[in-house]
C-alpha cells in the first residue's frame, strides 16, 4: 500500500499493523486478533481464512476486483466488504484509450523499427478512432469513466452491463454494429469465459478487442483462434488468465508465444489501474469507506 494510508488510518482512529511481506501462514496464525484487514489482489481469502478470522468485521480490498474473496463466507459471517473501484477508474480508462491508440497507430511497431534504424512510413499507416463504434462491456465505474473520456474522439459509444437484465437489447446492437469491444467487467460466473466462440461468432463485423478487466473473461486460446481467422483484427491485453509467466503450462506457453509473435497484439503487465495517482486515491476511497462503517472497532 502507498504509505499515505498510515496517517489516513490514524486520522480516523484506527490502530493498525502494516506487514506487506507477511505470508499466508502468518496471516492465519494471527488474524483472530483483528477487526479488519486491508488487502490487495495477491491475498486470497478462502474458507480456511474465514474459519480463523473469528473477530473479523470488515475487509477492505485495495482495488476493484473481489474475485479472490469467498463471498459466501463474507455474507454468512456478516462481514462488511469494501472495495475501491472509484480509486483507479480514471487510470484504467486512460490506459484503455492509450492501448487502442497505440494499436491503431502502430506505435509499438514503429518505435521498435526506428530503434533498428528502419524508417518505414507506409507500413505504419494507422487508423483513426473517429467514426468507429466503440462497445463498452461492463458499465460500472471504469466503463462510465471510459465513455466520458471517449467523448472527444468522435466515436459512437454502445454499452452493455451484465448486472442489468434489461440491457440484452444493447448487446444485440453491439453484435450488429461494434468496431471495437472493450471489457470492463468484474470476474464472476457470468463474466468468466464470456468472450467465447458463441460471443465472437455473433459479431457481424470484424472487430478490435481490449481487455483491461480480468484475464479469465477472454481465454487466450479463443483470442488466438479469432485473430487467426480474421474475426478479431487486433487485441490489447492488460490481463492474462495466468499472469505468473514462469508457471505457464506447455499449452498456455505455446498460445502465449503465438500471440507474442503477432504485430497486431499489444500487452501490458496488469498496470491499467496502477498509476502514481491511483495508488494514493485508492487509499483515500478505502479509508473514507472504513470511516463510515457502522460497527464497533476496538
Amino acid at each position: 500500500m502507498h504509505l499515505s494510508l498510515m496517517p489516513m488510518l490514524e486520522n480516523i482512529g484506527i490502530t493498525y499493523d502494516y506487514a506487506p511481506e507477511i505470508t499466508k501462514e502468518e496471516v492465519l496464525a494471527k488474524i483472530s486478533d483483528y477487526d479488519g484487514v486491508i488487502i490487495r489482489s495477491k491475498m486470497i481469502l478462502d474458507k480456511v481464512f474465514f474459519e480463523k478470522a473469528i473477530n473479523l468485521k470488515f475487509i477492505a480490498r485495495a482495488g476493484s476486483g473481489v474475485d479472490g474473496i469467498d463471498l459466501e463466507e463474507v455474507k454468512k459471517r456478516n462481514i462488511q466488504l469494501l472495495n475501491a473501484p472509484e480509486g483507479n477508474r480514471d487510470a484504467v480508462a486512460e490506459h484503455t484509450i492509450g492501448l487502442i491508440l497505440a494499436l491503431f497507430n502502430k506505435i509499438n511497431l514503429a518505435n521498435a523499427q526506428i530503434h533498428n534504424y528502419v524508417w518505414e512510413r507506409e507500413q505504419n499507416r494507422g487508423l483513426e478512432l473517429m467514426g468507429k463504434v466503440f462497445a463498452i462491456i461492463g458499465f460500472g465505474n471504469v466503463g462510465k469513466s471510459l465513455a466520458q473520456k471517449l467523448g472527444g474522439f468522435g466515436v459512437e459509444i454502445l454499452t452493455y452491463d451484465l448486472k442489468d437484465e434489461e440491457d440484452k437489447s444493447n448487446l444485440e446492437e453491439i453484435f450488429e454494429r461494434a468496431d471495437i469491444v472493450s471489457f470492463h467487467v468484474s470476474l464472476n460466473e457470468k463474466s468468466r469465459n464470456m468472450a467465447n466462440d458463441a460471443f465472437f461468432d455473433s459479431f457481424k463485423k470484424n472487430i478490435f478487442v481490449i481487455n483491461t478487466s480480468r484475464g479469465e473473461v477472454l481465454p487466450l486460446a479463443t483470442l488466438l483462434k479469432y485473430l487467426q481467422n480474421g474475426k478479431i483484427l487486433g487485441a490489447c491485453l492488460d490481463v492474462l488468465e495466468n499472469e505468473k509467466l514462469k508457471t505457464l503450462s506447455n499449452t498456455q506457453k505455446s498460445t502465449f508465444e503465438e500471440l507474442l509473435a503477432l504485430e497486431n497484439v499489444i500487452f501490458t503487465p496488469h498496470v491499467a489501474g496502477w498509476t502514481q495517482e491511483s495508488y494514493i486515491r485508492i487509499n483515500e476511497v478505502l479509508v473514507k469507506k472504513i470511516s463510515l462503517i457502522q460497527i464497533d472497532l476496538r
